[in-house]
């Protein structure tokens, strides 16, 4: 059972670190996918809940409107600690509601997801200056998903999801990430997504905290022979493995002439 809340804040619309943006919007607080790896659930040391991440979500409101003259010509990503179109947004309907204030906007917007809910909204993305929708996929395998991200869509809508919204004329990114030493097959995924999507996104996997307890205790009970590999990465801080994918996205991407980005290299 997930823990329904309500949170008041001041805007929607928060400026960020994250350097390869300007703005966030995160129209939760929690993610109910439950994904083992989420790197978000270091927000529950600024919640004010007891359950596990995962176990609550709370539904922000706020009476301020946007101010798009704000964001003008900004980079603004919806969102980056939570699922836009996380189950609960069929009922409370935030995001869609954030996204009616931005249809007329000059902000460069940018949305990430893994459902399928998205495709609710073509109608206001249709309507936007500038608008791409990301879908994340970090492996196709169904039976991993469900114990990696275990209650998130399937890959098979995810990959629907692409090809609908390429279809509807919308710019489709697909962001491969976190890439997963050792489980993430980044050219199965190209390959499997390639007609639907404009460009693809890569990042690593982060590993701190309770997560990476969780991840090695994963690793260590059903991909054994990936323990020495987890140790070097995330123990003893060795940079290879990841530089190496790095190295291999390039020249497979140059080599097929596909637009991509290394979020950690950038």
């Amino acid at each position: 059972m997930i823990a329904q809340d309500y949170t008041r804040v001041k805007d929607y619309l928060n400026k960020t670190k994250i350097k390869s943006l300007d703005y966030v919007i995160n129209p939760y607080v929690g993610c109910p996918h439950k994904c083992l790896y989420c790197y978000a659930s270091y927000m529950c040391s600024f919640s004010k809940h007891t359950e596990c991440w995962g176990d609550f979500i709370d539904v922000k409101c706020t009476n301020k409107k946007i101010n798009t003259f704000k964001i003008k010509g900004k980079k603004v990503q919806i969102s980056t600690v939570t699922d836009p179109y996380n189950s609960f947004e069929k009922e409370f309907g935030v995001t869609r509601k954030v996204l009616e204030q931005l249809v007329n906007s000059e902000g460069l917007i940018s949305i990430v997801t893994k459902s399928d809910l998205v495709l609710r909204d073509i109608d206001l993305f249709k309507q936007m200056k500038h608008v791409d929708v990301g879908v994340s996929i970090s492996l196709l395998d169904e039976e991993l998903k469900s114990r990696l991200e275990p209650n998130s869509p399937s890959i098979i809508k995810r990959i629907e999801t692409l090809k609908v919204l390429k279809s509807e004329g919308i710019k489709t990114i697909c962001y491969i990430s976190p890439i997963i030493p050792g489980i993430t097959d980044f050219e199965n995924i190209i390959t499997a997504t390639k007609d639907y999507v404009d460009e693809y996104i890569f990042d690593k996997l982060d590993l701190r905290s309770s997560f990476k307890t969780k991840m090695f205790n994963f690793i260590k009970q059903e991909y054994t022979e990936l323990i020495p590999l987890y140790d070097a990465i995330y123990n003893k801080k060795t940079s290879d493995y990841f530089e190496n994918i790095a190295d291999d996205i390039t020249n497979y991407c140059n080599k097929n002439n596909m637009k991509y980005n290394i979020s950690y290299r950038s």
